[in-house]
Order: C-alpha cells, then structure tokens, then sequence
C-alpha cells in the first residue's frame, strides 16, 4: 500500500461538488500534502507548513490575480 493512501485527504472547501478543477489536501506531521482530485492515482507533492501557511495567506489576500 503506497503512503498517499493512508493520508486523510479532503477536497478544498472552496471547490463545488460540480466542480472538476478541484485539489484535495491532506495535514502531515509538519506538511501538508496536495493532490489532484481528478487523478489522486497520479501523486501528491508535500509542501512544509510553513510554505503552505505562507501560500494559503497569499491565495487569501488574492496575490495571485492579474
């Protein structure tokens, strides 16, 4: 049994349940990992904490947007 498959992933919160381009995120001792709901066969990537807390509050204050 591979080790994604013990994780307790969730789909975002801000994903529909119509909605096809949604990311699913599981909590790791000190991580987090992140996957495509769509292909959860594919893989994960694992992002420390601090990295993801630090993109979490970007996505929040939409730093991203064009």
């Amino acid at each position: 049994m591979s080790k994604a498959l013990r994780y307790n992933f969730r789909k975002s919160s801000y994903s529909g349940p119509r909605t096809e381009n949604c990311v699913e995120v599981a909590d790791l001792p000190g991580a987090s990992a992140v996957r495509d709901s769509q292909r959860p066969e594919a893989g994960h990537i694992e992002f420390p904490s601090a990295q993801w807390a630090a993109f979490v509050v970007a996505v929040k204050q939409d730093a991203f947007s064009a």
